[in-house]
């Protein structure tokens, strides 16, 4: 079977449901462009980004935010389209009038913390490379200590309270 590359990425993301603490949406998209995971892992705040260059589309998402993609056939090649729901990407296949290629099974998600790099190969499907971008240290705490380890999650637990809240204020 020949493949055939992807000839258009429809992002249906919505930007404005990121909340980045440290840096704007597109210098975001411009380190997950990288495949930096050291980079991406920099990232502070709830997130879901998607971003083209050439035939490379690398995905990348925090667990707050859901990340789908489905591949769709035209005439013209494979179009690949990107969604935080499955109901966006129907919905956008009917309008296309490509509604009768969908099933909900055909889509994929992007899974929390990594980056999805996708060669942009529409037939057959994409074979998607995964790095993991959050790698928390295991077994960090002994269970000895649960009042340390109550310290310490309620500790994290308000600075990321109190930023939200500053972040909110901004708005």
């Amino acid at each position: 079977m020949d493949s055939q590359y992807v000839s258009k990425v429809v992002d249906l993301t919505d930007p404005k449901k990121n909340i980045i603490y440290n840096m704007t949406h597109e210098e975001a998209v411009n380190i997950v462009k990288s495949g930096d995971v050291e980079a991406v892992r920099k990232i502070d705040g709830q997130f879901c980004l998607v971003s083209v260059e050439g035939k490379t589309i690398r995905m990348a998402r925090s667990i707050g935010r859901p990340l789908r993609y489905f591949i769709a056939k035209r005439a013209v090649g494979p179009q690949l389209v990107v969604a935080e729901r499955i109901d966006t990407i129907f919905d956008y296949l009917k309008k296309e009038g490509m509604d009768d290629q969908f099933h909900p099974s055909y889509t994929r998600m992007v899974p929390a913390h990594y980056v999805t790099k996708i060669e942009l190969l529409g037939c057959p499907d994409p074979n998607p490379v995964y790095d993991r971008f959050f790698t928390p240290e295991r077994n960090k705490f002994t269970p000895d200590n649960p009042e340390q380890i109550g310290k310490n999650y309620i500790g994290v637990v308000y600075e990321e309270i109190k930023k939200w809240l500053q972040f909110r204020a901004k708005r």
